[in-house]
């Protein structure tokens, strides 16, 4: 009764793909994923996310010696290389960044280093003039 699979409701694709690239691991080379990367290990190389609902964990022990280009971002470890986050870019207490960050919406806890330019990217609307009225045109002589 309580744990009962509603079969109506159907996952998202890549909704609950985790990652787990484990501590003592070291991968040279870049990472390209989809749903959520876990890096408690480290890094040579670019993380880059391959879909737009996609999130990358560094864990305090995980380290990046590379660029990351993630939605979303979730930092606690050391990176070495520029962030771009296009949505969410969240530094936890020990994360260290020596690099430039570029995001859309930023939570930094207290203690969180960035060595490096911070660079803010609004939504961009559209820019459109309203389309003139015609009530009170003047008809235009053939």
């Amino acid at each position: 009764m309580f744990n009962r699979k509603r079969p109506d409701r159907a996952p998202a694709a890549h909704a609950s793909d985790t990652s787990l690239i484990a501590r003592g691991t070291l991968i040279r080379g870049d990472v390209r994923f989809n749903g959520t990367l876990h890096l408690d290990g480290q890094i040579e190389g670019s993380v880059v996310a391959e879909e737009e609902g996609a999130v990358f964990t560094l864990s305090d022990n995980g380290i990046v010696k590379g660029e990351i280009r993630v939605p979303h971002a979730i930092i606690n470890g050391r990176v070495q290389g520029d962030i771009h986050a296009s949505e969410r870019l969240e530094l936890a207490p020990e994360a260290r960044i020596v690099g430039d960050v570029h995001y859309r919406t930023l939570e930094m806890a207290a203690g969180a280093q960035v060595n490096g330019r911070m660079s803010h990217h609004a939504t961009e609307l559209p820019r459109e003039l309203p389309a003139p009225s015609l009530i009170d045109a003047e008809p235009v002589p053939a």
